[in-house]
């Protein structure tokens, strides 16, 4: 999509996120992000480093990194983020990072560097309402899911589905 038409897209969502209580996280363009007046901006390995994404969306702005090994993990939370994203924990056909799947135990290494640094852990890639707990389990803080919200075609009953399946999680 041409930035106009997404900057556009942007502004309408947040206006609409916001009204109803929720966050706005923008995926790699930390430009958009604060043009549109979104919450915040998630960036992965490839896209602006942390430092400038807060050069950009400034200091109060929600700000996550992907991470795909132990090493990008140690690097990450020595940046300016909010929270360490990390997957893809299972296979996933919604976006090819490059990587594999790196597994629960990947997940659960991260969680626990995570924590130490003071740091939420959001684990992505290839999750399922049957696999979620088990993620939690692990340590992460939260889950991302894309893939297995949309299948059903009902993505708003998807998402109600999770939050009462994870509420005791």
């Amino acid at each position: 999509m041409p930035s106009g038409a997404l900057l556009e897209t942007a502004e309408a969502i947040a206006a609409l996120a916001h009204q109803a209580g929720a966050t706005l996280i923008v995926n790699d363009r930390a430009d958009l992000a604060r043009l549109s007046g979104a919450d915040g901006v998630h960036v992965g390995q490839d896209d602006l480093a942390p430092a400038a994404v807060r050069r950009v969306v400034g200091d109060d702005a929600i700000v996550g990194l992907s991470t795909h090994t132990v090493e990008q993990v140690d690097s990450a939370i020595r940046e300016p983020i909010t929270y360490l994203a990390v997957g893809p924990v299972f296979g996933t056909a919604t976006k090819d990072t490059g990587y594999s799947a790196i597994g629960l135990s990947l997940v659960r290494e991260a969680a626990r560097r995570a924590s130490q640094a003071g740091l939420p852990l959001v684990a992505i890639g290839g999750i399922t309402l049957d696999r979620a707990a088990e993620v939690i389990a692990t340590g992460a803080t939260s889950v991302a899911v894309i893939g297995d919200l949309v299948a059903t075609g009902d993505p708003e009953a998807r998402v109600r589905e999770y939050l009462t399946h994870l509420a005791n999680v």
